[in-house]
């Protein structure tokens, strides 16, 4: 007998009228639960991100992160037939998601105050770049653009060469938000019967993470500047190389740690007193004495030396690992996905397990463009 697995959003139609990464990444969350989600594309060439790339068998590797156990299906909503067939979904939809341009989807006519006006128990969500009012509501907002404007950049990279965090971190976090903010809004409506909205923006998200470098500037007029593998209030944190060319990243987060570290890994306990180390502030006003000193250590030794040192006096470590180092790591787990034409591919497993979900995930397939058109016009014509 096949075992059932529980799909706690089974029953649920997601209909999502998106682009990109921030709402496609959303709406996939509920196609992995089990909810039936239509992603409504422009005619011909589709959401915009199946062209970034071709990294993944010729799929582009965004869309087949974000895309995976939907259908697609085409629309144009400035023709009458389409606006009509996108009204007769939402009025059996539990939830409507865009991430449209400025304005766009109020001159479309689906605005989410008149939908729920219409539909009283659809959820709506909006995800936009800076929200719906103030001086930057009608900006164009890409990831890197409010990576830049929400100070993030700022307080990455190395010294003198502020930097782009190297993934998409805005628009994640926004999907995480929407997603957070929906089943809330799920809930909510369990309890009255009644849908609600679901706003947020990347600049929000973003400004949530900066609210630490925030406080420091607002309140202590000391805004932290980006230290490239190292930290601005922490010392010793950060990469030092070996001596085969290796850099082992270390994070010592408190004054036992450090006293380990002098007395069982550099066997000197006389430094955890040496009045240049003996505290955090005095190692952070001499960062450059104490990460010299770790990094002399360092690099007398191999990889394979440090490492033993460092598990046997259980001070956190990790590996300045490559990409390459990644894909090959013994701790990453993978989900076969099968992708549009087919071919079969290995994606990240989703990172969330829950007990009635199998150990061993298979995602659902990535749609073609408009593969579900014909069926869903069939189904709701």
């Amino acid at each position: 007998m096949q075992e059932h697995h529980l799909k706690p959003y089974e029953g649920l139609l997601v209909v999502s009228l998106e682009q990109a990464v921030a709402a496609p990444l959303a709406s996939c969350h509920f196609a992995q639960g089990g909810a039936r989600v239509i992603k409504i594309e422009r005619e011909g060439e589709g959401d915009f991100a199946r062209k970034y790339d071709g990294a993944v068998k010729g799929t582009a590797s965004y869309f087949a992160w974000a895309n995976h156990g939907k259908e697609s299906l085409c629309l144009d909503i400035k023709k009458p037939g389409d606006t009509a067939l996108l009204d007769r979904l939402l009025a059996k939809a539990d939830i409507f998601i865009q991430n449209l341009a400025p304005g766009a989807i109020d001159r479309a006519g689906f605005g989410s105050e008149t939908l729920r006006q219409k539909y009283p128990r659809l959820i709506t969500c909006d995800i936009s770049g800076y929200g719906e009012a103030g001086a930057y509501c009608e900006m164009k907002a890409y990831d890197f653009l409010v990576q830049c404007e929400s100070g993030l950049v700022a307080v990455n990279g190395a010294p003198g060469h502020p930097g782009r965090i190297g993934v998409s971190v805005c628009d994640i976090g926004a999907s995480m938000n929407a997603i957070i903010g929906l089943q809330k809004a799920l809930i909510a409506r369990g309890i009255t019967g009644k849908g609600s909205a679901v706003k947020l923006s990347l600049f929000d998200t973003a400004a949530d993470w900066m609210t630490v470098p925030l406080l420091h500037t607002v309140y202590a007029g000391n805004a932290p500047q980006p230290v490239g593998l190292h930290h601005p209030s922490i010392a010793p944190y950060g990469g030092f190389t070996t001596s085969d060319g290796q850099i082992l990243a270390i994070s010592i987060q408190n004054e036992r740690e450090w006293v380990k570290l002098c007395a069982e890994v550099f066997e000197r306990p006389d430094l955890a007193k040496d009045p240049l180390f003996c505290n955090a502030a005095a190692r952070v006003r001499n960062r450059l004495d104490t990460d010299a000193m770790v990094a002399a250590y360092f690099a007398a030794r191999t990889r394979a030396e440090m490492e033993a040192r460092l598990r046997a006096a259980s001070i956190a470590f990790g590996a300045v690992n490559s990409v390459a180092d990644f894909a090959a790591h013994p701790q990453l787990r993978r989900a076969p996905v099968t992708l549009e034409d087919g071919q079969e591919a290995e994606l990240v497993a989703p990172p969330v397990r829950h007990s009635f979900e199998p150990d061993q995930p298979r995602l659902g397939r990535v749609p073609a463009v408009g593969q579900h058109s014909a069926a869903i016009r069939a189904e709701f014509g």
